[in-house]
Parts: structure tokens; sequence; C-alpha cells
């Protein structure tokens, strides 16, 4: 996979660019709910994994932590209003597993349904699309008591909570997603230990794998039993992997990091299977795939979500022989990183959507998250975060550029409707559109919000297609 040639000149004027989209693509905000929500300990909510680990010294910046965050669980009106005056027509969330079963099994809690129910009406109410998604994270802390992730029970766990969820929400639901970003669920949190539970143990990794591609299977199942009108995907954060250079070398190295951090996932989903030379490298480590498995993860989907922020650059490394994916990132090819140190580079969006269309056989795609981390602050009460901007710039001339080759777009939620809890980064990271002041709550619009409201005002409401 080779760099594409030099882009066309970026079209930045929101009309004109909002001219290079057909007239019912879909733009929207995305969320998470232990990003944004805060009253951890509120009508029955209990502790999720990240509860636990934001509180262990040395795993969050600073020990931050999700208990206030946005208080958007108090504050979900002013929000919606919000999103209704940036003019986008869909709001991407997440449903907080402890809230709906606060042990991860047994008592369903009411008053958390019901939060989503207001969630979901005021949605209704404002002509704002609902977009859920069943799993953001934030595990009930209690299944890590039986293993979390890594035990096969935690996937029928799962399915029970989404058959829940679909009876009391999925009639108003839009669209739902099983899962955000496996990768980040498996590798990020299990195997690199950066994380909720912060696991380093490639077996542990490889457990977690499994049980989550099996836990989709059986969240589509549920889905489809409970709602089968409701479109269900899955959000994938897939590398668009480069190879440091042509050498065979590093284009093997290149192949060997797709198996690693996409095959993992989309092969078993799209195709039915692990990758084969994946398992090779990985022998007797890989956990106990069960008949029947496979088929139940491979189920036709209604469409997908694809988040991208940054390219990975790999190259060949013969003293990492011994690790998979023995593969180390190479120099990077641009000076031009946004403030939590991810380069920036558009192209490696197109070359990983055609990537993966070649290789699979891949329903409707929505960019569900995309978007850059500039920590500006308001003066006189205005946010100049223009870096952000020119970033949204390049990567939805990207987008337009998909779509003109023929590839399925149907959508983009920029990430994040507002400044949020960062994960690992704590409160110092902030991506939004909107400014939150954590200290008083308020929220200012800045100025690649305004951008994005004119761009998505230029769409009328109710005309895009259902996923």
């Amino acid at each position: 996979m080779t760099d594409p040639q030099a882009p066309d000149p970026q079209v930045s004027d929101p009309k004109t660019l909002a001219a290079r989209f057909p007239g019912d693509f879909l733009f929207g905000v995305a969320t998470a709910s232990y990003q944004i929500e805060g009253s951890t300990k509120a009508d029955g909510r209990k502790p999720s994994i990240w509860d636990a680990f934001s509180n262990m010294p040395g795993r969050v910046y600073q020990r931050h932590n999700g208990d206030v965050a946005c208080d958007h669980y108090n504050r979900w009106e002013e929000d919606l209003d919000l999103i209704k005056d940036m003019g986008v027509e869909a709001y991407r969330f997440s449903i907080a597993w402890p809230r709906i079963i606060p042990e991860g099994t047994g008592r369903i809690n009411e008053k958390g349904l019901d939060f989503y129910d207001r969630l979901i009406d005021g949605c209704k109410a404002r002509g704002i699309k609902t977009y859920a998604t069943l799993y953001h994270w934030d595990l009930p802390l209690s299944l890590m008591g039986e293993g979390g992730w890594a035990a096969r029970s935690t996937a029928y766990a799962f399915q029970r909570y989404a058959k829940v969820v679909m009876a009391r929400l999925g009639d108003r639901l839009d669209a739902v997603a099983t899962f955000n970003e496996p990768w980040c669920i498996v590798w990020l949190s299990h195997l690199y230990g950066i994380h909720a539970p912060g696991e380093r143990n490639m077996e542990a990794a490889l457990a977690a794998m499994h049980h989550v591609n099996l836990a989709h299977g059986l969240g589509v199942e549920a889905i489809r039993h409970v709602t089968p009108n409701v479109p269900a995907g899955i959000v994938i954060n897939a590398s668009s992997v480069i190879p440091g250079s042509d050498s065979p070398a590093d284009l093997a190295a290149s192949e060997r990091a797709h198996q690693f951090h996409n095959g993992a996932f989309f092969d078993p989903v799209f195709k039915g299977e692990y990758p084969k030379e994946f398992l090779e490298a990985l022998g007797d480590r890989m956990p106990a795939v069960e008949e029947g498995d496979l088929k139940i993860i491979n189920q036709k989907l209604d469409w997908w979500g694809l988040n991208y922020y940054t390219p990975t650059r790999v190259h060949d490394d013969p003293e990492r022989r011994g690790d998979f994916p023995w593969t180390a990132e190479a120099k990077r090819a641009s000076d031009v990183k946004t403030d939590i140190g991810w380069e920036v580079y558009a192209p490696g969006l197109k070359l990983l959507v055609e990537d993966l269309y070649r290789r699979y056989d891949l329903p409707d795609c929505y960019i569900t998250e995309n978007g850059a981390c500039y920590n500006r602050s308001p003066v006189n009460g205005e946010v100049d975060d223009q870096p952000r901007l020119d970033y949204y710039i390049e990567h939805l001339n990207v987008v337009a550029d998909l779509i003109e080759d023929g590839y399925p777009m149907k959508g983009y939620f920029a990430w994040s409707l507002m400044d949020n809890f960062e994960w690992a980064e704590g409160y110092r990271m902030r991506f939004g559109l909107v400014h939150v002041n954590y200290e008083t709550q308020e929220r200012t619009i800045k100025k690649s919000g305004k951008w994005y409201r004119e761009l998505a005002s230029q769409f009328p409401k109710g005309n895009h297609k259902r996923a």
C-alpha cells in the first residue's frame, strides 16, 4: 500500500463542500456514556471497570475520573438543545451497561432505562436521529470477578443486556451498533495495559478478542430477535497501515500489522474466519473457538462504522520476530501532529477505506468518529481552534472523494460533540466542537463547531434513508 498522489486542493467553504455530498448524506455528532454522563453513583448505577481503573494510581492522568465529567446525566436537555442548535441530523451516543444491569447479570435497573428513555424521547422531540452503541468500554465491574472479557460467560451476559436494551428502547432507535472499537477493548486494554482493565498478557488479550467477537454476534442475534427492523452494525477503529518502504520485508510487515490490527476483527465478522497467518503465528495461545462460534460472529450486517484519526506506519523489525505482529513504527511522514501527538494525514483515511473494501464484502459505511485534539481555551468568549477546523476540512474532502469514487459512504459523525473525559488522558485532552469549562460546566461552541453547524445546515432534515 503506497501513499496516493497529492490530493486536490481542499474545499473549505461549507456551502461549497456540502455540494460535494449527496442530499441524503447524514451529518451528526458523537459522544460516549462514561466520557460525558457523570453521576456514576446515581439511580442505581454500579461501578464499571473504568470507575475502578481511574482511581488506581498511575493509570489515568492525575487520577481524573468520570464521577462528574460533563454532567450530561443532569444536563441532557441542555445538551440536546445544543445538538439541535448545531444543525446536525443525528446523535451517536452509547448506553451504559452498569446503569441497565448494574452487576452485569441479574437485576435490571429501571431507573437506568428511564434515563435513556428520556434521552431518546428528547432526541425525537427535537428531530434528532438516534444512533446508539451498546458497549463503549464501561463493563460492569462485577463481571471482572468472573474474568471480564477474558471469560466466555461475558459474551452471553452481553447478549442478555442487548435484549433488555432493545426491548425497552429499540422502537425509537434509528440504528444500533454492538461495540465501539474492539481493538481498544482487546489490544489496548488486555495486551498494552493502557486502558481498563489494564492487562498486559497475550493470552488474556486473545481470549478477550474471541469473546468480544462472539459477543458481537450474539448481540446481533439479540437485536434481530427483539427489533428486526432496527439496522444493526459494529464500529471498528481500523488501522490505516502504511509500510515504511516498498521493500518486500516492509510490505510483509504491513500485512502482518493488518492481520493484527484489523484482520482479528474484520475476518471473523465479515468472512467467518480468523486470518490463517494470524493463527499460525499464535499457535496454541489462541483460545478455544467452539463449533458454531464463527457462524454466530459472521452475520450479515446492515452497516458498519469506521473511526479514523491517524495512520499507522510500520517497517519490518527482525529483532522483534519473536513477538506478534513483529512490526515497529516507522518515522512519521509528517511533522503535523495534534496536541495528543497523533499524525495528521487525511489520505490515510482514503487508503484505509479502499483497502478494506478490496479485502472484504462490506455494507454501507458511516464515519462514526473523526476529529482532532487541540487544547484551545476561550478568549473573550470565543475559541479559535483553526487547526481542528483544518483537520475536519481535509478529512471531509477525503470522504467526498470516496463517494465520488463509488464507495458507499452514508454519514459522518464528528468526534466529539464536546470536550470530555479522554480515558487515560483524563481531562487534559480536548476533542470537542464545543468547549466545556469543567468547573462551571459552561459550554462554548468553538470556531470549528460553528463551521460544522453551517455545513450541516445545508442539508434538509429527514432526507437521510434509514441505515
